[in-house]
């Protein structure tokens, strides 16, 4: 019994730091309409900013607290409300791509300004006074102190809400912005007090949690899935419930960490049980309907079949000469291209068609390549079908929940997916399921090999690139045709109006079990093409925050463009691996750009996305046979002078992209319209013919003067 109240009093403590970072949450989102996926890292880069003060200048520690609470908070939280304000009346997927946008580039940032190769650790609070002690059970002034916060946060936000005019603002923006700002409140006002007080809570939760765990950024800000799990509890609205839920989350898991058997299948169960509560919640409680609701939605381009065929091999193309240019080391590198093309060419169909957001993609690429890895040790070509069949099988599991998820909740279900598979599923040692043996990564990594296609094995690493540059381009085209089919136009119809859609007929199971099934297995075949350039992988490389990058980039491409695929993975894997290679000074400023891409998209800079851009910029160039031609050509002497080591690889890049910047520009001026030569009134007929339209002129020219 002692033990039992011993882990209660975790339980609670740990629950008081949930329910302070929760509530910060639901304020926020009940008052802007954002879902801030960033609000841990917010905490995270507090509990830092602590440490930095009190560790690494000697500030003493209620100095160093008042000025992270004081000043730093509220300054991050101006922050926040400053760079969210654009995306106030945007839908949910410009928030949500804001807010993960935020959540990488603060996890980066932190890594890049702390090193974390360097421990860190945080004293608690009050650690040299002797603890409590309530008849058996011990409680540590930390303890303490933090269940005491919580109590002042709850009681505080209760004065806050209900008995100032602030708070009747804030209450009153949630209901009607338009009518708030009639009856002469700021509604502005309101949002910067939200995100200065979120902030703040989380601040608050940061600082009491760092010293009971270790200082990572990516731990640190991946505790708020605990946050969420208690606030999905208060349905996103509900600051008592909020409560309530953290303490269910908090003593459950202090309860498992205490009372699980000792497994080696169980250990990666506890890291895991937040996400897989974080499911269970969203699966069980109803949920309101979301506020600002996506409206604004962007066209989906509609490619034509010659344009999809020639882009397939133009792709092709492009990996053969990549094949024939770059060494062996270089191609491991650069030739992932291919592979995180397949992988983001997933999001497609999924998200830029149908409209469900998953951020579980990557996740869903290790379940394809530990398939291939298993099943087609001896590179049986029948594995890479099996691979995709798996995944997809997985996808339609996903699809299930995602019945009754959209918007930010589904993003929250595929994020706590991602979470279960990279904190467990992936770390189980291998195991039997009805006499059938199942290894996954079996606590370590997968080997891969080539397929074997036509009695041709592809052993090398350039053969490997050229077939997953050849699989990427007919994916890319079949994705295409799909788009183009009657099922396209009605992913397209789903993405519209799921009400709309199930009236008209169409069946909503169906359609999402058939998508999320599509997506997966795509992402599946990446995967397993990402394992073969690699030869081996580990776990580690499809974990939740690794998959973050790529969907960032593959929205600021544009999610319904088939060629996101190919632009995120020449992205991810060229300009992101060669400019540290160039500069070393900006590796780290390279990491942080797929962030401030997503900020930027969010804000409105990059409209549609990079691939509209792109495409307006080369239609003219594309249409022009002389400047195709010219392209072309430049391009193929290129490649033999490289081949015939003529140039070194410096020239033919620099040449490439010479070619990509002028010809374009050159097409776009051959094809501009004439500028009409402009002739005073009065030098009508003398300088030039006299035309039919000039007496219209003339006429408007003196009834002017007149």
């Amino acid at each position: 019994m002692e033990q039992f109240i011993a882990f209660g009093i975790v339980g609670l403590s740990t629950a008081a730091i949930y329910a302070i970072i929760g509530s910060g949450l639901v304020l926020t989102f009940t008052t802007t309409g954002v879902f801030n996926f960033a609000h841990g890292a917010a905490g995270m880069m507090s509990a830092f900013v602590y440490w930095q003060f009190t560790v690494g200048w000697g500030v003493p520690t209620p100095i160093a607290v008042a000025l992270v609470l004081l000043v730093f908070a509220p300054l991050f939280g101006l922050a926040f409300a400053q760079a969210l304000a654009p995306t106030q009346g945007l839908g949910d997927a410009e928030k949500l791509v804001m807010t993960v946008a935020l959540l990488s580039g603060l996890m980066l940032t932190a890594r890049w300004i702390w090193n974390p190769d360097v421990a860190r650790t945080l004293p608690r609070f009050f650690a040299d006074q002797r603890p409590l002690h309530l008849g058996s059970v011990t409680i540590t002034w930390h303890q303490a102190l933090t269940m005491a916060v919580a109590v002042v946060v709850a009681v505080a936000l209760r004065i806050l809400l209900y008995r100032t005019r602030t708070g009747a603002e804030m209450r009153a923006t949630v209901d009607d912005r338009a009518l708030v700002g009639l009856t002469g409140a700021d509604p502005q006002r309101a949002n910067r007090v939200a995100w200065m007080l979120g902030i703040e809570l989380a601040a608050v939760g940061g600082i009491l949690i760092a010293p009971m765990v270790a200082l990572d950024a990516a731990q640190l800000s991946l505790l708020i899935v605990s946050a969420y799990s208690a606030a999905i509890f208060g349905r996103l609205r509900s600051l008592p419930m909020t409560f309530l839920g953290a303490i269910v989350v908090g003593c459950l898991e202090s309860y498992l960490t205490g009372y699980l058997p000792q497994n080696e299948y169980l250990p990666g169960l506890r890291l895991a049980a937040p996400a897989l509560l974080l499911l269970v919640a969203l699966l069980l409680f109803p949920h309101g309907r979301l506020r600002g609701r996506d409206r604004r939605l962007s066209p989906v381009p509609l490619p034509t079949v010659r344009g999809s065929a020639v882009f397939a091999v133009v792709v092709a193309v492009v990996g053969v000469m990549l094949a024939t240019l770059l060494s062996e080391s270089d191609l491991i590198t650069y030739g992932l291209i291919f592979a995180f093309g397949v992988i983001a060419l997933s999001f497609v169909p999924l998200a830029g068609f149908a409209g469900q957001i998953s951020l579980c993609q990557l996740s869903i690429a290790g379940i394809g390549a530990v398939a291939y890895a298993h099943l087609g040790a001896d590179g049986q070509w029948w594995a890479l079908l099996a691979a995709m069949v798996i995944a997809g099988a997985v996808g339609a599991l996903i699809a299930l929940p995602a019945l009754r998820l959209s918007g930010v909740y589904l993003a929250l279900g595929t994020a706590a997916f991602a979470v279960v598979l990279d904190r467990w599923i992936f770390t189980l040692p291998s195991f039997e399921v009805f006499g059938v043996r199942i290894a996954l990564f079996d606590q370590g990594s997968v080997d891969l090999v080539g397929p074997s296609l036509f009695g041709l094995r592809l052993t090398s690493t350039a053969q490997i690139t050229v077939f997953a540059a050849v699989v990427l381009g007919l994916a890319g085209f079949g994705v295409a045709m799909l788009r183009r089919s009657r099922f396209g136009r009605r992913l397209i119809a789903l993405r519209d109006s799921e009400a709309a859609y199930a009236t008209l007929g169409g069946n909503l199971l169906a359609a999402k079990m058939l998508v999320f099934s599509l997506s997966a297995a795509i992402a599946g075949l990446g995967g397993a093409l990402y394992g073969m350039q690699l030869r081996s992988v580990t776990a580690e490389q499809f974990g939740f925050v690794a998959g973050l990058p790529i969907f960032l980039i593959v929205v600021i491409a544009g999610l319904g463009a088939v060629g996101s695929g190919l632009f995120t993975g020449a992205v991810y894997s060229g300009p992101l691996n060669a400019i540290p290679v160039l500069f070393p000074a900006l590796t780290n400023l390279v990491h942080v750009l797929p962030a401030l891409g997503g900020i930027a998209f969010s804000g409105g800079f990059l409209g549609q996305g990079a691939l509209a851009h792109m495409r307006r910029e080369w239609s003219a160039a594309l249409r022009d046979r002389v400047a195709l031609t010219v392209l072309i050509g430049g391009l193929a002497l290129l490649w033999a002078l490289r081949v015939g080591e003529v140039v070194n690889g410096y020239v033919f890049t620099a040449g490439a992209l010479i070619a990509a910047i002028v010809v374009p520009r050159w097409a776009n001026r051959r094809h501009r319209p004439p500028v009409p030569e402009q002739v005073p009134v009065e030098w009508l007929g003398i300088e030039r013919p006299w035309t039919a339209a000039d007496k219209e002129v003339l006429d408007r020219g003196i009834a002017a003067r007149s």
